[in-house]
């Protein structure tokens, strides 16, 4: 091309070249019209595609971003809806809303993205475990998984939260090194566990490949260890942490889910698995289950929870959840390659019974990641109140 071009000019003279590039100037204004065309295209495609995927009108922005003073006033809604103006100082509807959701995704504060949702993903699964004498929450495949990495010798031990023996159901972190130690573990507590100081003592037990169990706000506690420049595991590079995280919307205090607990003339010596599904605290003993509006816990729930807005454990080399999959099964989001790689060997060797999520089940995390990001916002407008 570059040679085509040389020779199409080498016979003209100097006048001819400044002629031809009059013609290519004279030509831009076209060129121009037609791109702004395009623009106006592209944004009646995306308007079309929007309205088909949701139904997002200028009262969720309004509510969402505006009102909260949460409004950056860039712009970027007035300036892609002709319905929108910037006046007195904010957006406000100033023609028809057809609900294409065009302001709503372009607004720097809303989040719409599926990585800004749940962080960066190599692959998600739903799973269960293969293995009978596993009775984790859910689908078990966080134990079955720490198995296969005990007995395969990728890991010297693994950090998890057992109960206490003392003080039924109240939280003790354990260095598991047997598979003994993890059938002990497995299941949920919702209650705040002090697994840092259990791995600390695995480190200066010597161990170096640790599997670390814990939710955003622990695992977060190891990224920053292992990122900080004076982390101490940045220092300490001998230790090779994987990091297990484990889906999270609410933690509750020891003392005050006691108190609850036995307010509702139950004993927690009693109980035998706690869930939290679909809005509800389920709580089962041999005699049955009972199911209360977790909003009764709201007064026992942990103060920083409120301010977390990491439900997926975006940190984390895998993260798991009893979210969006059937009843029976985990759902798995395996964000980095040794964590791709380990999973997949434990599905190989039949720990695991892994399939490629659907996209259906995916929404469903999505939905309530969402619900624990705009958390922030939902609690300014309280304070406003």
């Amino acid at each position: 091309m570059l040679r085509g071009a040389e020779c199409k000019h080498e016979s003209l003279s100097d006048i001819d070249i400044i002629q031809e590039r009059r013609k290519i100037n004279n030509r831009t204004p076209i060129s121009c019209s037609y791109a702004l065309d395009k623009v106006e295209r592209n944004a009646i495609r995306l308007k079309r595609s929007l309205q088909e995927k949701e139904k997002i009108t200028f009262g969720k922005l309004r509510n969402d971003i505006i009102k909260p003073g949460i409004c950056t006033l860039c712009g970027a809604c007035a300036s892609t809806c002709e319905s929108i103006s910037l006046d007195d100082g904010e957006p406000k509807l100033t023609g028809k809303c057809t609900a294409c959701g065009v302001c709503y995704n372009q607004c720097p504060r809303t989040i719409t993205t599926e990585e800004g949702l749940i962080g960066s993903l190599r692959q998600a699964y739903a799973a269960k475990s293969n293995l009978k004498e596993i009775k984790g929450q859910d689908g078990g495949v966080v134990t079955a998984m720490l198995a296969y990495a005990l007995e395969e010798g990728l890991i010297d031990c693994a950090i998890v939260t057992s109960r206490s023996e003392k003080e039924p159901w109240k939280p003790v972190p354990i260095v598991a090194k047997t598979y003994e130690d993890l059938l002990h573990s497995s299941g949920s507590i919702y209650s705040h566990s002090m697994t840092m100081d259990a791995l600390m003592s695995a480190i200066r037990q010597g161990m170096n490949s640790i599997a670390f169990v814990g939710p955003s706000c622990n695992i977060d506690a190891v990224y920053k260890m292992q990122k900080s420049p004076r982390g101490f595991l940045h220092m300490f590079m001998r230790a090779k942490i994987l990091k297990l995280g484990l889906f999270c919307m609410d933690s509750f205090d020891y003392k005050g889910l006691k108190q609850f607990i036995e307010g509702k003339n139950m004993h927690l010596d009693d109980i035998e698995s706690m869930k939290i599904r679909k809005g509800r605290f389920e709580v089962i003993t041999s005699g049955g289950m009972e199911s209360f509006d977790l909003k009764e816990l709201d007064n026992f729930r942990s103060s920083s929870c409120k301010y977390c807005t990491d439900m997926a454990s975006e940190n984390s080399d895998i993260s798991f959840g009893g979210v969006g999959t059937p009843q029976g099964y985990t759902s798995v989001l395996v964000r980095s390659s040794i964590g791709y790689e380990i999973f997949n060997e434990a599905a190989d060797c039949g720990y695991i019974d892994a399939r490629v999520i659907e996209e259906e089940e995916m929404q469903r995390i999505l939905n309530l990641a969402k619900m624990k990001k705009v958390q922030m916002y939902a609690l300014h407008r309280r304070q406003q109140n």
